[in-house]
């Protein structure tokens, strides 16, 4: 694999800055059961720019849980991870990179995509699994840092009331979540990391983190 030297990471940025301000075509259908769902707006306006899709045309099911291939595809069609700034010998295919991911599945370019740029997906990630609160934020936050060239900071930690059930390896992109306002303590000031993240959750983060980028990419 060689990196292009032509498009540098500061032109990637840019055009994704363009495009989130955009919408790329409208959809001709609604989703017909997000109404009262917490993140309607957040996920229309996502819908809109074409970066999320339903589980059918008309059905996003906000209350479900996020399997590990619907959270895999909605960061690599959220932050619009590609290959066009990577060469190949030969086309790479997902069930070279892991073990559980058919190259004919629906997900598994969004796999590809996301491991080449720079999401650390294990190998063995079964697609069918829910994802839990933890696992989609470290995803979601790899992806995040790696589009946007952020750089690594140094906080102050905010104090988590269920820190100790945390995963260590996760900690970091946690408290720098929480910094960035992708994501929030609830009333108890607990994080919840082991629970089941939803659709509408995980539509919610991504949200946040667009305008997150957003709004770096304009300071």
């Amino acid at each position: 694999m060689r990196i292009k030297q032509t498009l540098t990471a500061m032109a990637a940025v840019c055009l994704l800055s363009v495009s989130l301000g955009s919408t790329i075509f409208a959809n001709g259908s609604e989703f017909k059961d997000i109404s009262s769902s917490v993140a309607k707006d957040q996920i229309m306006s996502l819908k809109d720019r074409n970066l999320v899709k339903g589980v059918t045309a008309t059905e996003f099911q906000p209350q479900a849980k996020l399997s590990n291939a619907q959270g895999v595809q909605l960061i690599a069609s959220g932050l619009q991870l590609s290959l066009a700034a990577i060469d190949f010998n030969k086309a790479p295919r997902a069930s070279d990179l892991f073990s559980n991911v058919n190259d004919k599945a629906w997900f598994a370019e969004a796999f590809i995509n996301a491991h080449y740029n720079g999401v650390d997906i294990p190998k063995d990630m079964d697609p069918s699994k829910s994802m839990t609160k933890e696992e989609f934020t470290y995803y979601l936050m790899g992806g995040l840092e790696k589009v946007g060239n952020l750089p690594m900071v140094k906080i102050a930690p905010t104090p988590i009331t269920d820190n100790g059930d945390m995963n260590s390896m996760y900690e970091g992109s946690i408290q720098r979540s929480l910094l960035w306002k992708i994501n929030s303590l609830d009333g108890a000031q607990n994080f919840n990391p082991k629970r089941n993240i939803t659709r509408e959750e995980a539509a919610i983060m991504l949200y946040n983190a667009l305008e997150y980028l957003k709004a770096h990419l304009q300071s």
